[in-house]
């Protein structure tokens, strides 16, 4: 899936993706992880410019991070499940979708300043 981006948890000091992608077109906001494979560890997909995301047509869950302008996470949820809808988040600026449980295992929580690297 990877083109180099990197996601670390600075709080908590945790590398969330060591190889994800970023979304930055409309068409690939809009498609996401749609036809995709379960996310594997280290993986990570990046959306630019979000506020609310869906799971409308996949096949498993993922962990969401909702990003402000400085990296903090202004609200998350844990293995959001096929054929949800999020709520608009107004203070988010972009969106991390995460293998499901990484934020368990992280220990990641609302507040955490999120660091992005693109490769």
């Amino acid at each position: 899936m990877g083109s180099g981006l990197r996601a670390v948890n600075r709080t908590r000091n945790a590398v969330l993706v060591e190889n994800g992608a970023v979304a930055a077109s409309a068409w690939a906001r809009l498609r996401g992880l749609l036809g995709h494979r379960p996310l594997q560890a280290g993986e990570g997909l990046l959306l630019r410019g979000e506020k609310a995301i869906h799971t409308i047509g996949m096949g498993f869950p993922i962990d969401v991070l909702f990003l402000d302008r400085a990296g903090r996470i202004v609200q998350l949820y844990h293995s959001m499940v096929p054929l949800r809808v999020s709520p608009y988040v107004f203070r988010a600026a972009d969106v991390l979708e995460l293998p499901s449980g990484i934020l368990e295992k992280t220990g990641t929580v609302l507040g955490d300043h999120i660091e992005i690297v693109n490769q």
